[in-house]
């Protein structure tokens, strides 16, 4: 806990250095680095556990039993991937709380990336889990897609 909350204060006041001059505070911003941060640890936690498995983490899967049977036939590449997932999600939650245009824009896509995936699992007959994500992502991709929140941002600036 002291980890996470070292981290947060670290990239909290690192942000507010570099905040525009004038710009006024969104609501929900810090909820949403806070969601990105909560995603990569869940990521991580997946991704460890499907790809060492067999160690004291596995007891989480009691949380998901379904998710663990469909997931570990699929071998540690799915474990990897989660992990990816997780330095994604930990990339976006650096560019959120530093406010880089690169951070909103990773946002972005992850959350556009998540909504596809709820409308897939609606298509393949999933009528409780597809539309919940449809509704709950797709809330969160048009918060993200907000003028008043992407102009909070920085623009991208190239290293000479």
């Amino acid at each position: 806990m002291r980890i996470a909350k070292w981290i947060y204060i670290r990239l909290v006041t690192h942000q507010t250095a570099e905040d525009k001059p004038g710009t006024k505070r969104v609501r929900g911003f810090t909820a949403v680095g806070v969601f990105l941060l909560f995603g990569m640890s869940m990521a991580s936690l997946a991704g460890a556990t499907l790809v060492s498995r067999g160690t004291f983490l596995d007891g989480i899967w009691l949380l998901n039993p379904s998710a663990y049977k469909q997931l570990v036939p699929l071998g540690r590449s799915v474990g990897a991937a989660f992990l990816l997932l997780a330095v994604a999600l930990g990339a976006a939650a650096v560019g959120w709380f530093r406010r880089r245009l690169w951070g909103w824009k990773l946002a972005v896509s992850l959350i556009g990336i998540q909504v596809i995936g709820d409308i897939l699992n609606l298509l393949r007959g999933d009528f409780v889990r597809g539309p919940t994500g449809i509704v709950v992502a797709g809330a969160l991709l048009i918060y993200l897609l907000r003028r008043d929140v992407k102009g909070t941002f920085l623009p991208d600036q190239s290293r000479s």
